[in-house]
């Protein structure tokens, strides 16, 4: 795709594979503020009409070494509660609503939801979710507000248990390796 502008949190997550190829991968750093940001960002500068958000996530639903692909974006760590209002929502964001739905793309993929927050997550979310990540809402709610399409897969990296740091980091190269394979499918 020509129109087309790759995002990805970390170099970690790519481990150089994307660059060595000849991709160019933009890095938002880690949580929703740096990922919004990003995201704008690039829009602006590359003009794409598609925003590709590939990464790493944490699950207790899918099994490690998977390659899901995001059906719907939640906020984990969105609690106004103690206001009336439901975990996971924005209040007064009448314009976007809590989910953020995603058209699919690789029909060979798993699909789930993710929960995106500014935590490691290492137990259960608040907000009912398959895996979790700290990005993906922010650059969902970008995309949506700006009117580029957004596709986003994670390569599930750990179990979002008390292991997941450590997990997280031995799993990244083979991450890296099936996210470029995938990548390359893209028309």
């Amino acid at each position: 795709m020509s129109d087309l502008a790759l995002i990805m949190a970390l170099p970690n997550e790519s481990k150089g594979l994307f660059e060595q190829a000849g991709i160019q991968v933009h890095y938002s750093g880690i949580g929703k503020v740096n990922a919004a940001f990003k995201a704008f960002e690039v829009i602006q500068k590359t003009g794409c009409k598609t925003l590709l958000n590939l990464g790493s996530a944490g699950s207790s639903q899918f099994d490690a070494h998977a390659l899901v692909e995001v059906s719907t974006f939640v906020q984990r760590d969105m609690d106004v509660s103690p206001l009336g209002f439901a975990v996971g929502v924005t209040p007064m964001d009448d314009d976007h609503p809590a989910e953020i739905h995603l058209e699919a793309y690789f029909p060979h993929l798993e699909k789930g939801i993710c929960g995106t927050g500014d935590s490691f997550e290492t137990g259960i979310p608040k907000v009912p979710c398959d895996f979790v990540d700290m990005e993906g809402y922010a650059i969902a709610k970008v995309c949506k507000k700006l009117g580029v399409r957004l596709i986003s897969v994670k390569y599930i990296t750990d179990g979002a248990n008390d292991t997941a740091h450590l997990d997280w980091e031995e799993n990244l190269l083979l991450g890296a390796q099936k996210l470029l394979k995938l990548y390359q499918t893209v028309k």
